[in-house]
């Protein structure tokens, strides 16, 4: 088994240091060099994780120590870069910036769990001789983690530069590979959440193409590669396949709304539902009148705050939507779906009108309501996870509820860390739906694919059921009237 895995972690000294704009840039570069690259985001983001993938044409996959174990984590590297020329995984934050004093959950953590040398961003603005010491104080601050290379960002001139790169590479014994200058052009727009998204970019493939110029420009792209072919093997077997559904039943056919409202997924959740033996099919929110015959629904999350009045437009879809819940639909939601769901939404003095389907009302507010890590304890049915479940997730969110008109037993889950819907509790349950405020994440999560599917199956076997009931009772009627007997 070939377990060689070219990789390197771009990581900075802190957010907003320039590591998207470096791993997009070498992603993209390095593909167009010597072929396929894979990419990964450290941490539950979604919206760099579109870039990523934007730029590598492929999905990019989210390793996540909190949500994820390390044992899940190798898995999901091994599996996903197996066919591939190399490995791009971009951190979060700071290198070492975990949940708590010990660094739990860094850039740090991934790095040596992936035995990845790593590539690390800082900013040149305003400091000299200073950036060598940072650079020297990462090393001894913990020496299992592999600094390989240094990019410099934000270098002010020629000067500026070479009194950098002399310092780190003189102090640090580790080459600076690259040096950035300050960019005056900004074609990544910022909002409440982070990077506009992919699918919302007027000219997001030429802010891509814009990177890889700053890489070959800037970078030395061959000791980048040349760092990325020294990482050692990984030394991993890779998990079992996962158990498809029993030919004895159809296959579960289930719809994924997915547009520029909705586009938060991780690609292991859809990957997942798919290797239990499900077919997804896309629904748009914002388009379609109505829905495919289904076996159940997922609404992730995304921005339905900057599409409500497209939304609420369209009502055909809404009613479509509503009936199918009243009607049993298994459908399970997160965060932006959650809000969809609901009766309103209420921006500022505009209040749209939703699903309905939850006689539940929301308003986005100008600062988080919910950010970071969730800890979760399921303590009531639901349609999806048994009793005494425990889930991990994130939640990022701007709305709050301002009105709750249904049961608090309704909520399924307790929280253990985060904020939730309300009163520290979160999932909402109505029917065979389930909408929740925190995101989950399939590998860490096995239960959720499990729990979607079997749903789906046994939706499929009721409505099954209901539709041979019909025909026999059809039968009975056309018999005793004498219809189809010939009798007149």
């Amino acid at each position: 088994m070939d377990n060689t895995r070219p990789r390197v972690v771009v990581a900075g000294l802190r957010g907003g240091s320039g590591k998207t704009t470096l791993a997009l840039g070498l992603i993209a570069a390095w593909q167009q060099r010597e072929g396929e690259v894979v990419p990964f985001k450290k941490g539950p983001d979604y919206i760099d994780a579109g870039w990523l993938a934007l730029a590598a044409g492929q999905p990019c996959y989210n390793l996540d120590p909190y949500m994820m174990s390390g044992e899940q984590i190798l898995d999901s590297f091994w599996q996903h870069s197996q066919r591939a020329r190399g490995a791009v995984i971009e951190g979060n934050r700071g290198l070492f910036d975990g949940m708590d004093a010990e660094g739990t959950c860094s850039t740090a953590e991934l790095a040596k769990l992936l035995r990845a040398p790593v590539l690390l961003v800082v900013d040149g603005s305003m400091v000299t001789r200073t950036a060598a010491a940072s650079v020297l104080g990462c090393q001894h601050f913990d020496p299992e983690v592999s600094i390989q290379g240094v990019v410099l960002n934000r270098v002010a001139g020629p000067r500026h530069e070479k009194m950098l790169r002399t310092s780190i590479e003189r102090y640090c014994q580790v080459p600076v590979v690259g040096a950035i200058p300050k960019l005056k052009e900004d074609d990544f727009p910022e909002r409440h959440m982070g990077l506009v998204t992919v699918e919302e970019h007027p000219e997001a493939r030429k802010a891509i193409l814009a990177r890889i110029q700053i890489v070959e420009q800037y970078l030395d792209l061959d000791k980048v590669i040349a760092i990325a072919n020294q990482a050692p093997p990984l030394n991993w077997k890779p998990a079992y396949p996962t158990k498809r559904v029993s030919k004895a039943y159809r296959q579960p056919v289930i719809g994924v709304v997915k547009d520029s409202a909705f586009q938060f997924y991780y690609p292991e959740n859809l990957e997942e539902l798919e290797k239990r033996g499900a077919r997804l099919v896309t629904v748009n929110s914002l388009q379609d009148k109505t829905l495919p015959a289904l076996d159940a629904i997922y609404i992730g999350g995304g921005f339905p705050e900057t599409h409500a009045e497209q939304l609420a437009a369209n009502d055909q879809l809404r009613h479509a939507l509503r009936s199918a819940i009243e009607a049993g639909l298994p459908v399970y939601a997160e965060c932006g779906g959650l809000m969809y769901l609901g009766r309103s939404l209420k921006i500022k003095s505009n209040t749209y009108p939703m699903v309905q389907a939850l006689p539940v009302d929301f308003q986005l507010e100008k600062k988080p309501q919910g950010h970071g890590y969730t800890g979760l304890e399921v303590v009531q049915a639901n349609p999806f996870y048994p009793v005494g479940t425990t889930l991990k997730g994130h939640e990022f969110h701007y709305s709050r509820v301002t009105r709750f008109d249904l049961n608090p037993t309704s909520l399924a889950f307790v929280m253990r860390r985060g904020t939730g819907i309300l009163d520290g509790k979160d999932g909402v349950c109505y029917k065979n739906m389930l909408a929740t405020y925190s995101h989950v994440h399939a590998t860490g999560t096995p239960g959720w694919a499990e729990g979607l599917i079997r749903k789906a199956l046994a939706h499929q076997r009721e409505v099954k059921d209901d539709s041979e009931k019909k025909i026999k009772d059809l039968d009975s009627r056309k018999t005793n009237t004498g219809v189809g007997d010939g009798v007149r």
